[in-house]
């Protein structure tokens, strides 16, 4: 059994940022096809720019995301920061906000969940 947060930081800028986007999106489905594993997908900083491309179901990754949905959490914070909290409202997203309106690193690390960035 392993517990993982995948963190997206990257924005949406450029090929590599897109490349960072899949790599984790792929790491998520990973750990989510595993059985006993635990895993949150967790949109922070510009990555939460990601969540109104991948929502929109003429994306290239959009049938990927969607498979790895109910892992997904976005900042708080951030999604109102990016502009993104309307989307991410009605697509039922999970908002973290346990610290000053971000993510709680700390209580993941806590709770044993390796911290895995792109």
């Amino acid at each position: 059994m392993a517990n993982a947060a995948i963190v997206i930081l990257a924005g949406t800028e450029s090929h590599a940022d897109l490349g960072r986007l899949v790599n984790g999106l792929e790491t998520a489905a990973e750990f989510a096809d595993t059985p006993d594993d635990e895993v949150e997908l967790i949109f922070d900083g510009a990555g939460t720019q990601w969540i109104s491309e991948l929502e929109d179901e003429g994306h290239d990754y959009h049938d990927l995301y969607r498979s790895i949905q109910d892992e997904v959490v976005v900042c708080d914070y951030c999604a109102n920061a990016f502009g993104v909290d309307d989307v991410a409202d009605q697509a039922d997203i999970i908002t973290a906000d346990e610290n000053d309106g971000h993510p709680s690193i700390r209580s993941l690390v806590d709770d044993k969940y390796e911290i895995i960035t792109f």
